[in-house]
């Protein structure tokens, strides 16, 4: 018990553990979902319809994972149910336990009361001996007994109410033992007492009474103790018991109330888990169901908000990144401002106003990420699916809350809190960036991963062909084997086929004059006795048709061989351009070692000349850069010098390799031009090969085909010959049979024969588009070869433009030099002048302090000094303005020499990519040319294979036909191999492995087929018997002869033909040939230019990527105190350095307001003075002046650098003027070319993208005009301040000059002030000039774009148009091809009426190409799709043209901020140096005011104001210059964005041509292609026609051969007759066959639709893995798009290889089945020849001895029978019987009504007529009536006469007796078709038999011919050898015929005539 409950908990546990192993998979599963939704949300996706294909995807998986949580729910469901069951079954074994423990309890319980009893009867014995003893303890002594029973009675109670309840199997075992014990003690106590009853006895006999009255109380005594005992022991027993029993009742209650528990606990997880899966089904399928239609809705809007959530989120990207700089500028400003101490004051007001503007930038972010919240929330909603986005949101979010934070804290915090949250911010954006590369670093492993498992399959699938190849060579070696051993057996059967031989070239000629005639015959069917003689004739014919073929193989013999020879000589041309192209390999790899150790040297060159500082780098880098390219340039030279002198040596040479490493590509080109005409002379060679393997596989079938249809015109002739020759039975009857088969055989033949001259016109068609194929692709090689000509000479023609560029540098480079030492120089008579000019203040100050002390007679004298000074200082600021001009002169010149420089390097790198090309172009037809040069050497392997095969196979054919069969099926096997491989020689993929595999399993069929018919050869070589041995020999000599003879009269002509007609054929095959290397060719090229394309796109990220590096370290070098904002790339950038400029204006302002302070001072010193006018020193006035000086050289110089903007924005104008120019061009060519873009509707997107384009730029435009139209009125506004200010300046300057030393100068200021203004009013009206020119251009660019729109809408309408057209030629072909098809189907149902007897074998044939046309429309949905991947395809290069687009913007904006950068950190260095002098000056203040503490104050004043208005002045051209830069960059970048656009759609423009020059050569094509159709299909009626004449001519002169070949055709069926017995044995063979074939067919259905789902599965995961890793990588998509062009290519490939796989296959087996049908065919005319002759002679002998015994012959039994059942019948009945009588014995009606008239003469007239007329009769066999129809008199005479024919109708006679295999095929012959008949037909034939021919027939016995028919009923569908033989001649098997329905129809037939 212990042990059951332990297994139960066991099983238990087993089943919960389960049950929680699924529940904890199902939660893993649930976990993965979560994980995989938000790994997938970290996706972004840019475009609609991608977003639509990621969704449903989603979906797809989503319910993937419902169906695998359904079926998790339906296998808890089964553990449930099984864990149910094992509970039923565990209570069933306990209640059976429960029920087997209660019986053994039972049985317990006996023993129980039996041992009482023992127990009742010994006390009972006690009781006696104690009466004798004791009376008076009689009492006491009777009492525990009953005690003791009645204490027994509870137990028995207890026993009764425990029966229902269960027990532990340990307390069973324990109460067991009890009771043994007890049981024991009991059987110790009987003991006892029998010990006591001796003693008793004893006593009784010898002891006194005294001693036996103590031993009874001594034994009472001790009978109470045991008692007591016992009653204790029982109690306690039963104590125990019940405490057991309630122990054990509540462990049941627990065990079952914690099943109970457990059970209530998992059905209600699981009804959890079905609600759950409920829940998300449904709100799955109502979410999909609802939010799809909703997706369909919002598409549109949901694709807006995406690409503004996408915009948003970069846009807050480039704000994190600006403000990560801005905090890194705030550090330098802090550091600054610890330097800075006494400026501390002015810095913190511009910290709080740069944390103002970050504040207002910060409210804008917040605004736009409210927006985006709500964004956010609405695709929450409706895509529940997608979780990538808001998890990017809302960890931007979260970065930007925390940047908020850390902002807000900056306003409050001090600069260390700035320093550390500043870098927080930067870890968290790092983290960001790291999370980024590292999600991309694991797709590319997972994707490296993918392309090597890849690599690995393919190497596998590699081995897996060795293997096969072997194994494919043993294979052969076996046939050869096989063949050998058929060789021998075929020589002894030789003389068999050559009967054969001379058979089917007789029927050869009358195929096409015998379909004709068939109506005529039917008619002349009585005649055909007389054209007999004819038909002998037309065998002679068929023999002289047969030498003609054997005499045309032996040339195709002599063909074979001379074809063998080519292909070993090309074979060694092979090897050797293989060993060349090995040692160009090894060369070409070194050349580029050397190349790529060049370019590092130079990488590192330039990276260590990149270190220096500022104006050295600028130098330096150039000088490195002219020695770079003038490197590159001499590379160039060599280069170029090596590719002339390699071109004119291979020229001259002719292909002779020299071994310099400078002529390597040149002889690489010639190398491959070699070995594509060696490939090109080969293919031709093997093509031929084909081609005559081909003719002589198309002449055997020609053969076999004809072979079947004479059979089948036999069987027809033999059947109609049997109609119409019934009544004979000479031999004549059958050559008219046979002849009649002939007819019909050679109608089949006709019906053949137009079949395979439509399969070899089909064929005629595919090798004639080969060529054309071919003849464009020679074309294309040779385009291409003109092309790389024309490339090396545009190489040369860029170098020498290189080489003047670079003399033009050099030039250039020398003027700076010589510039340089001139700046040098001046620099030094500067430095001259300025200590000239400190000598002339030292005497100045000396001659006013003279001034001072002398008289005023001096003052003069001082006047003239300081005037002359006063022109030498104009003099001086005259030259350094001039010396300025030129420094600027030179600075332009150095700008062109730099943009010259780049021009440069652009050109070199373009150089350097076409080189690489070029390089790349080289390695990959290296490669394509191994690959081809193995497949040919394999093809040549297998052609020569089966040339051998085929030289074995044709020497026996002359004498052996029968068995080319086997053979014929080795050469369509390595034919379609080889034809495989010539289709497919660039495929080295799983498909040729696929090929060989099936060829494998071909030739083990082959091998199998072929024992067979050994087995069946040698069987017949046992039947053969030696008289016919001997006849075959004479036969076969004398064919012999008649080919000999043959062989002599055939002449030489027609071998010309054929060789003329091969070479012919050859020629069309290198075209085609040629043609497919063509295409080859431009699909490799198309794949280099890809690869190229993006290996330029990386190189252009990595060079920008470098270049950003540099420009990083140079602006830290340039600006330490600016911040490091050339990296943001963005127009805030130049808003943060004019920022900083202002800054700079703030430090000047209060220094200015330091030199006022100042001023005020001196002026409050200066009231105590006496001298108001004159008191200034003539030092501080000095300098003053000089400051003003350098004030006006300032305003100079920014008037300078606005002229500088000018003159760019004019130049920019002019360039948008060529822009426009271009695209006006550009115009009026895509209008030319509207007609040609009509087919390509792909490009036509692409213009309407680039459409899209062009309205953002002119919005943008429109945009940046208005800020040109603000930064104009700001210029206005500036403009009238500048005109106030002066005109204030000016009357100041009057009023304060009182003295008259000063009036030069207060001259010569107002003249400055004028001139400042004239020039300010001319820039403004160029300005003005210029805005309206700009007005002017973006109307007409507005005018572009809409003609560019319009043109558009006329595309697409001409497009409409082109489309419908390209749509009604295809509805026409269709409808003619519909045409076509029912003509064919009208003759099939033609053929189909007249060959009855083929039924079976065309169904097959139908069915057969039913699968073979569902094939072919899988084939073309698998080109379908191939076209709609190519489309794909061709979007993405549009994307990646994009992309390239974009690159280049982005190389054009990051040129223009390193120009700007450069100007700001110049204006810096102005700015910084202008702060010093500041510095400078308010200390020269500081001194003067410590000095002089008097002063005379109105001069300083009016200076002072002066200063101001100067400061003022630049503040301004500061704010216009500023505003200019801006305008000037807008221009920049609108101009860079036009030169892409120009650029893009000139590629567009090629494209299209290319596409348009494709499109016209492929319908030239088509065109070339229909009309050779329509001239071969003229050709081949006017043949045709020629034919038929031909043959009716042969026809007229057969008919006299036949005569003579009538004994011939009697030989003949004699051995037909021995061939019958083979065909027997063959048709179960080739029924097998059949079976396999059709399994083979069902397999490759399978296996081409598991290929199409596998298909469907790779295309669905690649589109995914492209969305993804678009939205991701953008740079690593054009790898990933190549390998996939390259696995679809690939499966392309497979489907093609597949699809002809299966052609192949479907021709084999249709082989087959002719050469099958053929065999049957021949052996089914063979058994029918000899059935009927055995029939023949049976029926002759029969009727000759029926004949003999029945002439003259009366039945005496049946006249005495018929005339006493005359008396017998009632008198009225009589008539009846007389009419009856008289009807069988053939007497008219009329003279019976005249016998019957007459009453008396009636009797006797009939007695006397009956009697008369018997003599001549043949009476009918019959028996003697029985008994009961003797005694029936009642009965009418007719019912009496139909019981005795019922009883005559069972034959008395045998049946005749015929051999085991005659009956065999008599008995399913009739069996088979008398069932059918019906049984009027033959009453009716017997009675018209009886009145024709009465003494011959018996009336009840229907002839053979009446129980099966002649001619083969339309409806019998079977196989041939199935239907009756006995069409000819008549069988005596007895009728079956049922005894309830046949008898009495017959019968009552009879008694209604």
């Amino acid at each position: 018990m212990a042990s059951w409950l332990g297994g139960l908990g066991s099983g238990l546990g087993q089943s919960l553990g389960q049950v929680g192993g699924s529940l904890s998979s199902l939660t893993g599963q649930i976990s993965s979902f979560t994980k995989d939704i938000l790994l997938e949300g970290a996706e972004e996706v840019g475009d609609a319809a991608t977003e639509l294909h990621v969704s449903n995807s989603r979906l797809r998986e989503v319910e993937s994972i419902n169906a695998a949580q359904k079926f998790e729910n339906e296998r808890l469901k089964k553990v449930c149910s099984d864990l149910e069951e094992k509970h039923e079954a565990a209570e069933l074994q306990i209640k059976q336990l429960s029920i087997e423990y209660r019986n053994q309890l039972q049985q317990k319980e006996v023993e129980i009361s039996h041992l009482k009893a023992r127990q009742n009867a010994l006390q009972e014995q006690l009781q006696k001996v104690q009466k004798a003893a004791q009376s008076a303890q009689s009492g006491a002594g009777v009492l525990p007994p009953a005690a003791t029973s009645a204490s027994y009675v509870p137990v028995v109670r207890l026993s009764s109410g425990f029966e229902g309840d269960d027990m532990d199997f340990g307390d069973i075992i324990w109460s067991q033992q009890e009771i043994n014990r007890l049981s024991n003690e009991v059987s110790r106590l009987e003991s006892e007492v029998d010990h006591w009853k001796q003693i008793a006895l004893s006593s009784k006999a010898q002891g006194t009474y005294d001693a036996e009255q103590s031993e009874i109380c001594k034994l009472q005594n001790i009978v109470k103790e045991l008692k007591q005992n016992l009653s204790q022991e029982i109690d306690e027993h039963q104590h125990e018991l019940s405490v057991l029993q309630d122990a054990h009742r509540q462990k049941l209650v627990e065990i079952s109330r914690r099943h109970r528990e457990e059970l209530s606990e998992y059905e209600e997880r699981i009804e959890e888990l079905e609600n759950q899966l409920q829940q998300d089904g449904v709100n799955a399928d109502a979410m999909d169901d609802s939010k799809i239609s909703e997706q369909k809705k919002n598409a549109q809007s949901l694709e807006g908000g995406k690409v503004e959530e996408l915009q948003v989120v970069k846009d807050l990207e480039d704000e994190i990144r600006k403000l990560n700089h801005k905090l890194s500028s705030a550090k330098e400003e802090n550091k600054i401002l610890l330097k800075e101490q006494e400026l501390a004051k002015v810095e913190k007001i511009q910290i709080t106003q740069e944390y103002e503007n970050l504040k207002s930038d910060f409210s804008m972010l917040q605004s736009s990420l409210a927006e985006q919240d709500a964004l956010l929330k609405e695709q929450e909603k409706k895509l529940q699916s997608k979780t990538s986005l808001p998890e990017d949101v809302a960890r931007l979010q979260q970065a930007l809350l925390e940047a908020e934070n850390e902002i807000a804290r900056l306003s409050s915090l001090n600069q260390e809190g700035l320093e550390k949250e500043l870098a927080s911010a930067q870890r968290k954006n790092e983290n960001i960036l790291s999370a980024y590369t590292e999600d991309q670093n694991s797709e590319l492993s997972q994707l490296r991963q993918d392309l090597e498992r890849k690599q690995h399959e393919l190497n596998e699938s590699i081995t897996e062909r060795e293997t096969l190849i072997a194994e494919l060579e043993e294979l052969d070696k076996q046939n050869q084997e096989a063949t050998q051993h058929m060789i021998t057996l075929k020589e002894q059967l030789s003389k068999q086929h050559t009967e054969t031989d001379s058979i089917i070239k007789q029927l050869k000629c009358d195929i096409d004059f015998e379909r004709k005639k068939v109506s005529e015959l039917e008619i002349q069917k009585m005649e055909t006795i007389k054209e007999l003689d004819s038909q002998k004739e037309k065998l002679s014919h068929c023999s002289y048709a047969l030498n003609d073929l054997h005499i045309s193989k032996q040339q195709l013999q002599d063909n074979i061989k001379d074809l063998q020879e080519q292909l070993r000589d090309a074979q060694d041309c092979n090897l050797h351009n293989k060993k060349e192209i090995g040692e160009l390999q090894q060369r070409l790899k070194e050349r580029e070692e050397e190349l790529s150790v060049s370019l590092r040297k130079l990488t590192e060159k330039s990276n260590q000349e990149s270190n220096y500082t500022c104006q050295d780098l600028i130098l330096k880098e150039r000088e490195v850069e002219i020695v770079r390219l003038q490197n590159d340039i001499s590379e160039n030279k060599q280069l170029n010098e090596d590719l002339e002198k390699s071109l004119s040596d291979l020229r001259i040479e002719n292909g002779k390799l020299i071994a310099a490493t400078e002529e390597l590509k040149q002889e690489l080109s010639d190398a491959i031009s070699e070995k594509n005409k060696v490939y090109l002379e080969k293919d031709t060679i093997v093509e031929a090969l084909k081609m005559e393997k081909r003719q002589l596989e198309s002449e055997l079938n020609q053969m076999e085909k004809r072979l079947l249809e004479q059979a089948h015109k036999y069987k027809q002739t033999i059947e109609e010959l049997s109609n119409a020759r019934s009544m004979d039975t000479t031999a004549l009857q059958l050559e008219h049979e046979r002849l009649v088969k002939l007819n019909q055989e050679k109608d089949f033949e006709i019906a053949e024969l137009k079949r395979s001259i439509e399969q070899v016109e089909t064929d005629h068609q595919e090798t004639k588009e080969m060529l054309t194929t071919s003849l464009g692709g020679q074309k294309q090689l040779t385009e291409l070869i003109k092309e790389k000509e024309v490339f090396i000479e545009k190489f040369k023609n860029q170098a020498f433009q290189v080489k003047q560029e670079l003399e033009e540098c050099m030039k250039v480079s020398k003027k700076q030099d010589v510039l340089k030492q001139n700046l040098e120089e001046k620099d030094r008579s500067l430095a001259v002048m300025k200590e000239e000019n400190n000598h002339l203040k030292e005497e100045i100050e000396r001659l006013k302090d003279q001034q001072t002390r002398s008289t005023p007679v001096v003052e003069p004298k001082t006047l003239d000094i300081i005037i002359e000074l006063e022109s030498e200082v104009t003099q001086l600021k005259v030259i350094k303005n001039n010396l300025e001009e030129e420094i600027e002169v030179h600075k332009k010149t150095i700008e062109d020499q730099n943009q010259i420089t780049v021009q440069l390097q652009q050109s070199l790198q373009e150089q350097r990519k076409e080189i690489d090309e070029s390089k790349f172009q080289c390695e990959q037809m290296n490669v394509t040319h191994e690959r081809l040069s193995l497949e040919k050497d394999e093809e040549i392997k297998n052609l020569q294979k089966t040339i051998e095969q085929i030289k074995t196979q044709l020497h026996k054919e002359r004498q052996i036909i029968q068995t080319d069969s086997s053979d014929l099926f080795q050469e369509t096997k390595v034919q379609t191999l080889n034809g495989e491989n010539g289709n497919e020689k660039h495929d080295l993929s799983k498909a040729e492995i696929e090929r060989l595999v099936e060829g494998i399993k071909e030739r083990e069929m082959e091998i199998k087929l072929l024992n067979e018919k050994n087995v069946s050869l040698s069987q017949q070589i046992d039947q053969l018997s030696k008289d016919e041995v001997g006849k075959l020999t004479r036969i076969i000599q004398e064919k012999d002869l008649e080919i000999q003879a043959l062989n002599a009269r055939v002449s030489s002509a027609s071998y010309r033909q054929d060789v003329l007609c091969l070479q012919q054929q050859l020629q069309a095959y290198v075209m085609e040939r040629e043609q497919v290397l063509a295409v080859l060719s431009e699909k490799t090229r198309e794949n280099s230019q890809l690869k190229t394309e993006y290996r330029n796109i990386m190189d252009m990220v990595a060079a920008k990527e470098a270049a950003l590096v540099r420009l990083q370290e140079e602006n830290q070098k340039l600006s330490n105190r600016s911040e490091n904002s050339s990296q943001d790339m963005s127009r805030e950038t130049i808003q943060n350095l004019s920022r900083i400029i202002r800054e700079k204006d703030i430090e000047i302002d209060a220094l200015s307001q330091k030199c006022q302070t100042l001023l005020t001072v001196l002026q409050t010193s200066s009231t105590g003075t006496d001298n108001g006018s004159g008191g200034v020193n003539s030092n501080q006035f000095e300098e003053l002046l000089q400051e003003r000086d350098k004030l006006k050289q300032q305003v100079k110089k920014m008037d300078e650098w606005k002229q500088q903007v000018i003159t760019t924005v004019q130049n920019m104008q002019h360039e948008s003027a060529h822009l426009q120019e271009e695209l006006h061009r550009l115009q009026a060519q895509i209008s030319v070319e509207s007609d040609s873009n009509s087919k390509l509707q792909v490009d036509y997107n692409g213009l309407i993208q680039s459409y899209e384009q062009n309205e953002k730029k002119l919005k943008s435009f429109s945009q940046e005009l208005a800020q040109v139209q603000h930064s104009i009125g700001q210029l206005h506004n500036t403009k009238d301040l500048l005109l106030s200010k002066l005109d204030l300046v000016t009357p100041s300057v009057a009023m304060a000059s009182t003295v008259s030393q000063l009036s030069g100068i207060q001259y010569s200021a107002p003249d400055v002030l004028s001139d400042e203004s004239k020039l300010l009013q001319k820039e403004l009206e160029q300005l003005k000039k210029k805005l309206q020119e700009k007005d002017s251009t973006i109307k007409t660019l507005q005018e572009n774009n809409q003609r560019l729109s319009d043109s558009v809408a006329t595309a697409s309408e001409i497009e409409r148009k082109s489309q419908e057209g390209t749509e009604s030629e295809m509805r026409q072909i269709r409808e003619k091809h519909d045409v076509l098809q029912k003509s064919l189907r009208e003759k099939d149902i033609l053929i189909k009426s007249k060959s009855d007897q083929l039924l079976s074998v065309s169904e097959n044939l139908s069915n057969k190409e039913n699968e073979n046309e569902l094939l072919k429309q899988a084939v073309t949905n698998l080109k379908e799709r191939n076209l709609i991947l190519e489309m794909d395809i061709r979007k993405l290069k549009e994307e990646n043209e994009k992309i390239v687009a974009r690159c280049r913007e982005k190389e054009t904006e990051f040129r223009a901020l390193q120009e700007t950068n450069m100007q700001f950190s110049m204006m810096l260095k102005e700015k910084e140096f202008e702060s010093h002098s500041m510095t400078e000056k308010a200390l020269a203040f500081e001194k003067l005011l410590k000095e002089k503490e008097q002063g005379k104050t109105g001069e300083l004043n009016q200076l002072l104001n002066e200063v101001k208005s100067m400061q003022e002045k630049a503040v301004t051209f500061q704010q216009e210059r500023d505003q200019v830069m801006v305008a000037l960059k807008q221009k920049q970048m609108e101009s860079s964005a036009l030169q892409s656009e120009i650029q893009h759609l000139r590629e567009k423009e090629q494209r299209l041509n290319q596409e348009l020059e494709r499109l016209r050569n492929h319908l030239l094509e088509m065109e070339d292609s229909y009309t050779r159709e329509a001239l071969a299909a003229e050709d081949r009626e006017v043949k045709l026609r020629k034919k038929v004449l031909i043959l009716e001519e042969k026809l007229v002169s057969s008919s006299t051969a036949v005569e003579n070949a009538s004994h011939q055709a009697s030989l003949q069926v004699e051995s037909l007759q021995e061939q019958l017995n083979l065909v027997s044995k063959q048709r179960d063979e080739t029924v097998l066959q059949l079976t396999v074939s059709q399994d083979q067919v069902k397999q490759y259905a399978l296996s081409l639709a598991n290929l199409q789902m596998v298909l469907e599965q790779f295309q669905q995961e690649e589109k995914a893995m492209y969305s993804a890793e678009l939205e991701k990588h953008q740079k690593q998509s054009t790898e990933w798009r190549k390998k996939a062009e390259s696995l679809e290519q690939k499966v392309v490939s497979l489907q093609e290889s597949l699809g002809e796989a299966n052609a192949a296959l479907d021709a084999a087996s249709r082989l087959t089945e002719q050469l099958d049908i053929k065999e049957e065919q021949i052996e089914e005319l063979k058994k029918e020849g000899e059935i009927r002759r055995e029939m023949l002679e049976d029926v002759q002998n029969k009727l000759m001895n029926l004949m003999n015994s029945t002439e003259g012959k009366v039945d005496k039994l049946l006249m005495r029978n018929l005339f006493v059942g005359h008396f017998h019948t009632p008198k009225n009945k009589r008539p009846e019987v007389l009419r009856l009588m008289g009807s069988i014995l053939g007497i008219k009606k009329e003279e019976l009504d005249q016998l019957l008239s007459e009453d008396q003469r009636g009797v006797t007239g009939w007695v006397t007529g009956w009697l008369g007329g018997g003599a001549g009769s043949k009476s009918v066999p019959s028996t003697p009536l029985r008994p009961t129809h003797q005694n029936t008199f009642n009965s009418s005479f007719s019912e009496l006469f139909v019981k005795f024919l019922e009883t005559e109708s069972c034959p008395s006679l045998p049946p005749p007796k015929l051999s085991v295999h005659d009956m065999k095929t008599l008995g399913a012959a009739g069996t088979g078709k008398t069932s059918s008949t019906p049984s009027n037909s033959q009453t009716q034939d017997s009675a018209v038999s009886g009145m024709s021919r009465r003494p011959a027939t018996n009336p009840f016995l229907a002839p053979r011919s009446a129980a099966v028919p002649l001619v083969t009923p339309a409806s019998s569908s079977g196989h041939l050898l199935m239907k009756p033989i006995s069409d000819a001649l008549p069988t005596f098997t007895p009728l079956p015929v049922s005894p309830d329905a046949s008898a009495g129809a017959v019968l009552k037939d009879l008694l209604k005539q």
